[in-house]
């Protein structure tokens, strides 16, 4: 991972492109301060798609561990991938 970009609020008025520039060729965000304390930070549309999709992975995979927690039903690998591909099926066909 690249070091943390740190930019003044007002970079996004006076050096947008600039800004931009750096989301996008480098995945990673902008932090923007505001009197010297963070303020926003900036992130091109992909890096977050990809970050919420990530989130989303790892709430499902906290729900399926809860779930395991609570209950004396497991699966095998077989059934898993059984189960896995189904889903996939079905969310073709919609």
């Amino acid at each position: 991972m690249t070091d943390q970009m740190i930019r003044p609020v007002s970079d996004l008025r006076n050096n947008f492109a600039d800004v931009s520039r750096i989301v996008h060729e480098t995945g990673q965000p902008v932090f923007l301060t505001k009197n010297g304390f963070g303020d926003m930070v900036v992130l091109s549309m992909e890096a977050y798609e990809q970050l919420q999709f990530d989130s989303q992975v790892y709430n499902m995979l906290v729900e399926g561990e809860r779930e395991a927690e609570t209950t004396g039903k497991r699966f095998s690998p077989k059934e898993a991938l059984a189960s896995m591909r189904a889903a996939i099926d079905g969310a073709a066909r919609v």
